[in-house]
């Protein structure tokens, strides 16, 4: 699977610990002292990266081996489909290794059940090696500490297609930086095609809104608070997309597979991607690679969205010295950097994005979009809250679907959404 934003967006799936494996955070019995001599047999997880990855991770940890005399590491790849579950049965079991690929959603319910170590605590000595906003990717509300090393990032520019824009009269040079010239310029394409040309494919989620400048959280954790005026604001001018089918009619349906083929075949003017589907428009449908845009993603705050992923350290594992110093090893900076080159992915340790293969244009749309990227990557955010489950997305998204479908207003829809997101969140240990 390749890893994309798409591959992001299907990897934020949450873990649902059963009650008893809830404990009160911190460490759950295992001591977050992970000083010592580096030694022993370890466990490493991975997350749908044996198929495309192999070579890279079986030199990487045979180097790390050799490093460490005594050392051993097993590698296990799990699947993308069922992965939190699976998760979610090795914790409650006492069976999850002693390092594991997770994004920060997956980290929530094992910190809060103390099977998550805390870096701030038993290796603080790293944090400088990251980006700020990396490592503060695998906090926890209403808890102290970091849960998981940074490891790759990704995000991705909005593309375009510039024969839509120009037959619809607006300047294919000048797509929207703004909310509101996105509105307007969806408005006019809808109404110039007869319906036929939506600019948008997704009903807005809950990153949408933080982009928006929606705040989606109170600061302690404890409730969400995405209902405000802002956030009925947006969801109000989807609706007004939505009935003038600039909004695509299938969006409440609408997955990143499905929304990629309708630009892919000109029924859509704008979608996010990363430099990976440059290639991919090349192949499949090279008319609209020849009017390809490339435009940045679209904000109010001035931040773009970025997806981290993240390396976790079992605070139950036996050799916890070894687990601490792998799990930094797959993340420094010499080791993200050989893994950026081999994949569209963006390495989350400082300094990295000033090498020049994030910096130096030379004349190709995929160098183009990498270096924009990078340079949007330094000041980016998570916007998906830690503790943001799947269930929680599915419960904005089918009152989104009331709400354009007219069923009950965008104030009433996000007020509900809310309550039912407050009540999940009580439930998570």
């Amino acid at each position: 699977m390749r890893i994309s934003r798409r591959a992001f967006a299907a990897a934020a799936v949450a873990v649902v610990l059963p009650l008893s494996a809830c404990g009160s955070g911190g460490d759950g019995g295992g001591s977050s002292d992970a000083s010592g001599k580096v030694e022993g047999d370890i466990t490493f997880q991975t997350w749908n990266l044996r198929a495309n990855f192999k070579p890279y991770f079986e030199g990487l940890i045979a180097e790390f081996e050799k490093k460490h005399p005594g050392t051993r590491v097993k590698w296990v790849d799990q699947p993308a489909e069922g992965y939190a579950d699976k998760i979610s049965a090795d914790a409650a079991g006492g069976t999850l290794p002693d390092v594991v690929n997770v994004s920060p959603d997956l980290v929530a319910p094992l910190a809060k059940a103390g099977l998550a170590l805390d870096l701030d605590k038993a290796a603080p000595q790293y944090k400088k090696e990251y980006l700020p906003g990396a490592w503060a990717g695998h906090r926890v509300p209403g808890m102290t500490g970091t849960y998981a090393f940074p490891w790759y990032l990704n995000t991705g520019p909005l593309f375009y297609n510039k024969s839509l824009f120009k037959e619809a009269g607006l300047d294919p040079e000048k797509p929207p930086t703004t909310y509101g010239d996105l509105f307007a310029d969806a408005l006019r394409l809808a109404k110039e095609s007869d319906g036929k040309v939506a600019t948008l494919a997704n009903v807005p989620t809950i990153e949408d809104f933080g982009r928006y400048g929606v705040p989606l959280m109170n600061k302690e954790g404890t409730a969400f608070t995405f209902n405000d005026g802002k956030g009925v604001e947006l969801l109000t001018k989807y609706k007004e997309l939505y009935d003038a089918k600039a909004l695509d009619p299938q969006a409440l349906t609408a997955t990143p597979e499905s929304s990629g083929k309708k630009f892919l075949t000109g029924a859509v003017a704008m979608n996010p991607g990363s430099a990976l589907d440059l290639g991919n428009f090349k192949k499949q449908a090279p008319s609209l690679y020849k009017n390809i845009g490339i435009t940045d993603q679209i904000t109010s705050t001035g931040h773009v969205n970025m997806y981290v992923m993240g390396v976790m350290v079992n605070s139950q594992s036996k050799r916890k010295p070894a687990a601490v110093a792998f799990a930094h090893f797959v993340t420094d900076a010499a080791h993200q950097m050989s893994f950026a080159k081999k994949v569209a992915i963006f390495p989350s340790t400082a300094g990295s994005l000033d090498d020049p293969y994030f910096t130096k244009e030379d004349g190709t749309d995929e160098t183009r979009v990498r270096v924009a990227a990078a340079k949007s990557l330094k000041t980016a955010v998570n916007y998906t809250p830690v503790l943001f489950s799947e269930q929680m997305k599915i419960a904005l998204r089918n009152e989104v679907a009331k709400a354009l479908q007219g069923k009950q207003s965008p104030k009433e829809a996000l007020d509900n959404a809310v309550k039912e997101c407050d009540r999940l969140l009580t439930q998570q240990g």
